[in-house]
């Protein structure tokens, strides 16, 4: 690489050359001229390794909070949980119903966020002494969200306080029930609000319009931990703790709080970034028996890091809501014996192998019928598929899966047989999704719908399925246009296999957790030959690059075999390549190695690189 003192008096093209790889990317280098600058900058004040500066600069970070990026601090970034709307009321409503040891229901939603949240509710109840009542809806016969029947069913087990956590923001007939039979409500939520809100004793929700507090990135795992703090420095003005009910440690719960914003693909940034960068490191003491236990089933070697969270253990705790029992997540999080822990953990395991094999057939019948729709010329902005016999429980991964195949915004549906379908969209950069369905909602084409930008859910009659798809295509596809407009691949800087050390990795890692809204290092290896590709497990291919001064370098291709990354490079093994890909530190039987995990490859013009 050049040094980041030459900066180039044009802005080339395209990193290495590359102006169309094997994906269909142009590669550009992450840092232009004025972002090289800032991380040579970065790199002298703060005397950091150029490639660790350039993932710093790359990632937005100004020069003088370096240090605060790399060390995040929760009590540098938490702010007075008082500036989220309605957290003032929340937070003594919550305290009254300690001091009175009134009976307090948790209804949490059926994913990762869900789970966590409300297990970390839950465990601060019981420490203040009162034994809450905690359902979580069941994903086919109750769906998303408060339910009348749940209402009635948790007041005649005499709850007189409803906390909703990641649900709630769109609940209207059901908190109508729930003043009528005499509870009172408060919501935490993070979900996209629109202009009207149901009727409550406190909404916190930092998305909801009139909310001037900046927290609206939090998953509602971590707006729980802050409305937490809120109420303990209400029962603190109260003199509610003592030497016999000494006050929780909240920071000693961040397990629950990493797992649920790294599962529910919070951006990394701010508050978050110190949530889980601790959380981590709390789980790393494997302290919590819930936790470990899940660590343990996933077969986790090594410290956990962020992408374990997301790919790993989230998807077990993810899996009970799915196609199991929707509270056992909740049970595992909140259990205090190891063996039924481990019990648990071994449930979730087995149900997770389940789901993956409903996913993949569902998958690949959704593949299919996107490929017909879309037909030879690529026609169309969103995706939207359905079908009778798919699992409700796994539309959610299927939608992403096409998403990520085909570039676009994707939907897919479960078709049941009364003629109603639920299913969930996934989007991509620029595209707001969850806008598009809650103004289907609005317009009465869906019976339900809503969400946020990334990711949204639906409910709707089978008869109007190809009005919908009309519908949701006429409302996006300028959006999905100017956002497909340039596939890029964002580079941070090139290396070659030589450089590639658990040293280097452990350098890299100092601006981790990554994750969204601080992605991994993207690193280039210039004209390496693919020395071997083969296929393995489910569809991935083991690769093996040499450098010119014959470095080695292992890697995967996760998920490529078929698709036009696993096609390049089984039809380019011997052949020189340019690699893209992020590294990460694989540990077997006490050893450690370095792989490459491969994004991308192209194969290399015969002129001169450009690198920057």
């Amino acid at each position: 690489m050049s040094p980041p003192t030459a900066l180039p008096v044009e802005t080339p093209v395209a990193f290495l050359g590359v102006t169309r790889s094997a994906t269909g990317c142009l590669w550009r280098d992450r840092l232009d001229p004025r972002g090289a600058a800032k991380a040579l900058a970065i790199a002298q004040r703060h005397r950091l390794p150029e490639m660790l500066a350039r993932v710093i600069a790359g990632r937005g970070i100004d020069i003088d909070a370096v240090d605060d990026f790399l060390d995040p601090t929760i009590r540098k970034l938490l702010p007075d949980p008082y500036s989220v709307t309605q957290m003032e009321a929340a937070a003594k409503r919550i305290a009254d119903a300690v001091v009175r040891g009134e009976k307090v229901a948790i209804f949490g939603d059926y994913d990762v966020d869900g789970a966590t949240s409300s297990a970390l509710l839950a465990w601060h109840l019981r420490h203040c002494g009162l034994d809450p009542l905690i359902h979580i809806p069941d994903r086919i016969f109750e769906g998303y969200g408060p339910n009348v029947e749940a209402i009635k069913t948790l007041a005649g087990k005499g709850a007189t306080l409803l906390v909703t956590v990641d649900c709630g923001t769109t609940s209207f007939e059901p908190f109508v029930e729930a003043k009528r039979l005499g509870m009172d409500v408060v919501v935490i939520d993070h979900h996209q609000a629109g202009d009207e809100l149901p009727v409550v004793d406190a909404l916190v929700n930092p998305n909801r319009l009139d909310d001037l507090s900046g927290l609206g990135y939090l998953a509602a795992v971590g707006l729980v931990l802050v409305t937490l703090v809120a109420v303990n420095r209400e029962l603190r003005g109260r003199g509610f703790w003592s030497d016999v009910r000494p006050e929780p440690d909240l920071l000693g719960q961040l397990h629950h709080v990493a797992l649920g914003t790294v599962a529910d693909v919070a951006p990394l940034v701010g508050l978050n970034r110190a949530f889980v960068a601790k959380g981590l490191i709390a789980m790393r003491r494997r302290d919590h028996i819930g936790h470990t236990a899940l660590m343990d089933v996933s077969r986790l070697n090594g410290p956990p890091e962020a992408w374990h969270l997301g790919f790993m253990l989230g998807p077990r705790i993810n899996a009970g809501g799915r196609i199991g029992r929707a509270d056992l997540g909740v049970r595992l999080l909140l259990e205090g014996d190891i063996s039924e822990a481990a019990r648990i953990a071994a449930e979730l395991d087995r149900l997770n192998q389940e789901r993956r094999v409903i996913e993949q057939a569902a998958e690949a019948q959704a593949e299919a019928e996107a490929l017909a729709s879309l037909g030879l010329e690529d026609k169309g902005a969103v995706i939207v598929t359905a079908s009778e016999g798919w699992h409700p429980g796994v539309v959610g991964l299927v939608a992403s899966r096409l998403k990520d195949k085909f570039s676009r915004p994707a939907f897919a549906i479960a078709l049941e047989p009364g003629g109603t379908g639920t299913g969930s969209g996934r989007s991509i950069a620029g595209v707001d999704l969850g806008k598009a369905v809650r103004q289907a909602v609005h317009d009465g084409l869906l019976a339900k719908g809503g969400g946020h930008a990334m990711a949204a859910g639906v409910t709707l009659r089978k008869e109007r399925l190809g009005e919908f798809r009309a519908y949701i295509e006429a409302a996006l596809a300028d959006d999905v246009r100017k956002a497909r407009h340039i596939n890029e691949l964002f580079i941070d800087g090139a290396i070659t296999a030589r450089a590639v050390t658990p040293e280097f990795v452990t350098m890299l890692n100092r601006a981790s957790p990554y994750g969204a809204g601080n992605p991994e290092p993207m690193i280039a290896l210039p004209s390496h030959q693919l020395m071997y590709a083969e296929e393995v497990g489910q569809a991935h291919l083991r690769v093996r690059f040499k450098a010119g001064d014959g470095a080695i370098v292992n890697g995967m291709a996760f998920r490529s075999v078929g698709q036009k990354l696993g096609n390049a490079l089984l039809e380019n093994r011997g052949q020189p390549l340019h690699v893209a890909g992020t590294l990460s530190i694989d540990r077997w039987q006490g050893n450690e190695r370095v792989q490459l995990r491969v994004t991308d490859v192209a194969v290399p013009d015969h002129g001169p690189a450009v690198i920057r």
